[in-house]
């Protein structure tokens, strides 16, 4: 089978960071006949100053190009690309280094979720399984509304060995876990870190478990045992910056 060389991304927030952060992969774009609200007029004026084939069609040709989705009114078509992946050389050696490990999250709506709130909370590089895991489809580009196209995402085939490695850099390995001892507020999380989250339903595998140099835990108050990926996430990140005083 041949490798899949371009996909189909939707909504405003994904297509127009494609339009800003990765034009010269972006073939063409398709537009819902009779929308000229603001939002779609950006995103028209970004591709036709940059060149960019516009093609308006009918709504139900719209949804022929991604059913079951919410298009918003724009498509545009991607060649795929690792254009704003990095390779961890590219960055092991920045002060107060944030990665975010992904450990076989398999919804995409929660990792596109993670790659939003990653983004907002200044994070260098996420590490995603590229097995047992969502990767990145664009229903992630949507949830995470333009962070795909901004933040570098590695894809790893083996994510043992990219730990290790990271460990051997001087990159501490924090590991969340319902049952660790550790509270994430009790924590010092100031040096160059690797958040590691773990799966919606079974948490980290056994051996990324073992890898990690500490588990935490998020104090839970209520009746739940514990929270979204997504969430928790999101939790973390924010913890580990105002810890750094960022923002």
């Amino acid at each position: 089978m041949a490798k899949k060389s371009h996909e189909l991304i939707y909504g405003i927030h994904a297509v127009e960071a494609a339009l800003r952060n990765q034009q010269e992969n972006v073939l063409q774009v398709f537009v819902q006949q009779g929308r000229n609200d603001n939002r779609i007029k950006k995103l028209l004026s970004i591709a036709e100053n940059s060149g960019i084939h516009v093609q308006a069609i009918s709504n139900e040709k719209l949804k022929e190009k991604c059913p079951k989705a919410r298009h918003q009114g724009v498509v545009a078509e991607l060649r795929l690309s690792d254009t704003n992946a990095l390779s961890l050389d590219d960055i092991l050696d920045k002060e107060q280094l944030l990665l975010l490990v992904l450990d076989e999250v398999q919804d995409p709506n929660n990792i596109g979720a993670c790659l939003r709130t990653a983004e907002a909370a200044g994070v260098d590089l996420v590490v995603i399984c590229k097995d047992r895991s969502a990767g990145i489809t664009p229903v992630v580009r949507r949830a995470a509304s333009g962070a795909a196209e901004t933040l570098s995402v590695i894809q790893a085939t083996n994510l043992a060995r990219v730990l290790r490695t990271l460990k051997k850099r001087g990159i501490w390995l924090a590991g969340t876990s319902d049952t660790a001892n550790e509270s994430l507020y009790a924590t010092d999380l100031t040096g160059p870190l690797a958040l590691v989250m773990g799966s919606e339903g079974s948490g980290l595998r056994h051996l990324t478990s073992e890898l990690c140099d500490y588990l935490i835990s998020i104090p839970v108050a209520g009746q739940v045992e514990s929270l979204n990926v997504s969430v928790a996430t999101g939790v973390c990140l924010y913890e580990i910056n105002r810890q750094r005083k960022i923002g």
